[in-house]
């Protein structure tokens, strides 16, 4: 068979053109709007429906395959105070299958690229927003999040160039670990803030008085760089 044209519709379909005869591959509703008559189909599965010269030819049913450690990646993030949310193209009985087994609460089923992409930067107006996707398709979302996660071993080129952060091993159990060590990285990094100027401000007052020396000028610099680097390192102590 030779494809001569083809035609994509951004998170829809692909139109082709195949000895002469047009076929249509995508979305259930995308071929309706195409005037293709297509049969009731099973709600729990995402169908990818085939259509020749608006003749219906049959439907691929597909189910996602949860990996084994995405559900103990939601309980780790909800004890960390993150809510986490499922956007999908999918229909709505196979997102609400999926949410089902993840524990997701919230989920919004039959979004395109371009509503997951509103949608965050609705949340993002009341909360700092995280995404973690790995296809084409994610990469306008992986963007207008605040943090990115992209998937690198199995990820898409674009979704891992839009992103802020890159799982090489595709675990998505480090996700939670990472929001973890960053938090506790900031604390640290505010600590040192506060302990250095509070130093260096109790020394610029003493001296105003002639109450240190040389000493205590060397203490408020050198000392205290010292001492904020050994708080630093407690970071590599993180598991």
């Amino acid at each position: 068979y030779a494809v001569t044209d083809h035609t994509e519709v951004g998170g829809k379909g692909i139109q082709l053109q195949i000895n002469e005869k047009s076929y249509l591959v995508g979305k259930r509703e995308w071929l309706q709007q195409q005037g293709v008559k297509i049969p009731e189909q099973s709600a729990e599965f995402t169908g990818v429906y085939a259509a020749r010269g608006g003749e219906y030819l049959g439907c691929a049913e597909l189910e996602d395959e949860i990996k084994p450690e995405a559900t103990e990646t939601m309980r780790r993030l909800r004890k960390l105070g993150i809510k986490p949310y499922m956007l999908t193209g999918d229909n709505e009985g196979a997102a609400a299958s999926v949410a089902r087994r993840l524990e997701i609460s919230d989920y919004k089923s039959g979004m395109l690229p371009q509503d997951k992409a509103a949608y965050i930067k609705t949340l993002g107006q009341n909360a700092v927003t995280m995404f973690v996707g790995d296809g084409i398709n994610d990469a306008p979302v992986l963007t207008r999040a605040d943090i990115g996660f992209a998937m690198g071993s199995m990820g898409s080129d674009a979704a891992i160039e839009a992103a802020d952060i890159v799982l090489m091993d595709d675990d998505v159990r480090k996700i939670a670990s990472i929001v973890r060590i960053a938090r506790k990285t900031l604390a640290i990094v505010k600590q040192n803030i506060v302990f250095a100027l509070s130093v260096k401000a109790l020394i610029l007052i003493l001296s105003t008085f002639h109450l240190v020396g040389m000493w205590g000028g060397v203490f408020a610099d050198v000392g205290v760089a010292v001492l904020a680097i050994l708080n630093s390192m407690r970071t590599l102590r993180a598991k």
